[in-house]
């Protein structure tokens, strides 16, 4: 009969770092080669781990691309939560635009997932996005609509505003092959990303005297 999976209430360290390394391993191998096209045997591989170890962590492929999509959106929304409605805006809007850049940078295997389940259909993820992420998105909407009522900021749709800073970040990542193919592979084109993403995005959202 096989064992329960741990009860997250009562993981042990080990057991913590084990799921961990499956999450990391199966991120790896998901953004390569998209869920049809990896195994259970890679990502057991990947993580050096016993396929029959995996599967007391996680019984089937399908519940590691889930708990891989929900470990990727927690790390992506992250800042965008911590938006302060009390901060400046126009500090917090740099804060999050440069989070944003940082982890295409470190972590473009996550957004090229995101991107891929988007991209076909994401019914793994329907629910959140119609509930926890239109939820995030109307909230901090709302800030940036009184900021802008405010005068503090110029007037714009501020939810396309989050769609425009998702999507200048995020092609960092998704598209780092075409990025690098025209800058050419060396040196580090991401810190002139971020001054032009940061000195697009604010010049025009920033008032006029």
């Amino acid at each position: 009969m096989p064992q329960e999976p741990p009860d997250p209430a009562r993981k042990t360290r080990i057991q913590a770092q084990n799921e961990e390394l499956i999450l990391d391993a199966a991120l790896e191998v998901f953004s390569a080669f998209g869920f049809r096209g990896s195994t259970v045997d890679m990502i057991a591989s990947r993580c050096g781990l016993s396929k029959p170890n995996l599967l007391y962590y996680f019984r089937r492929k399908e519940d590691i691309y889930t708990a891989v999509l929900e470990r990727t959106l927690t790390l992506w929304l992250e800042p965008l939560r911590k938006m302060d409605a009390a901060g400046d805006p126009l500090e917090e809007l740099t804060r999050y635009i440069t989070v944003k850049i940082r982890l295409s940078r470190e972590r473009p295997e996550a957004s090229r997932l995101f991107a891929n389940e988007i991209l076909h259909g994401a019914s793994a993820i329907s629910d959140f996005l119609q509930g926890p992420l239109r939820d995030l998105v109307d909230e901090k909407a709302a800030v940036i609509q009184r900021w802008m009522d405010e005068g503090q900021l110029n007037p714009v749709d501020p939810r396309h505003l989050i769609f425009a800073i998702w999507a200048t970040t995020q092609h960092y990542a998704d598209f780092d092959a075409q990025v690098r193919a025209v800058l050419g592979s060396d040196g580090d084109h991401m810190r002139a990303a971020e001054t032009a993403v940061l000195t697009l995005l604010l010049d025009g959202l920033r008032p006029r005297d």
